[in-house]
């Protein structure tokens, strides 16, 4: 597991809807890569190899995929924002999860257009 870094930049709450976050899903070795967890986006662009295009956890890239997160999973059908169904352990999964993420990469905004039954667990 990798270290938290202590050179991140402050958090920006740059809007970001859900269409525009598509086009960060490492397809384009030219634009960075994000991943959304619980509607905070995350630039995960320094572990291209991981997030990238062909990567391991590719299916993350692009999008809010706090159900697969929170799941454990990498099936696409799970790489959704909608968590409600999780239960308790594995929202706790999904906040671990979140945590993670705070502590290792740049958090460069907010998804504005999730659907309600995400928005406001």
């Amino acid at each position: 597991m990798q270290p938290a870094r202590t050179d991140l930049a402050p958090p920006k709450d740059d809007p970001w809807t859900v269409e525009q976050l598509k086009e960060f899903d490492g397809s384009d070795a030219g634009k960075p890569i994000y991943v959304a967890i619980k509607g905070t986006v995350f630039d995960v662009s320094h572990k291209r190899d991981t997030y990238g295009k062909g990567g391991s956890y590719n299916l993350f890239a692009g999008k809010d995929a706090s159900k697969a997160l929170g799941k454990s999973s990498l099936k696409e059908e799970d790489a959704s924002p909608d968590y409600s169904t999780l239960d308790e352990s594995e929202r706790k999964v999904l906040d671990d999860w979140h945590s993670f993420f705070s502590k290792r990469y740049n958090i460069v905004g907010r998804v504005i257009d999730l659907p309600p039954f995400s928005a406001n667990l």
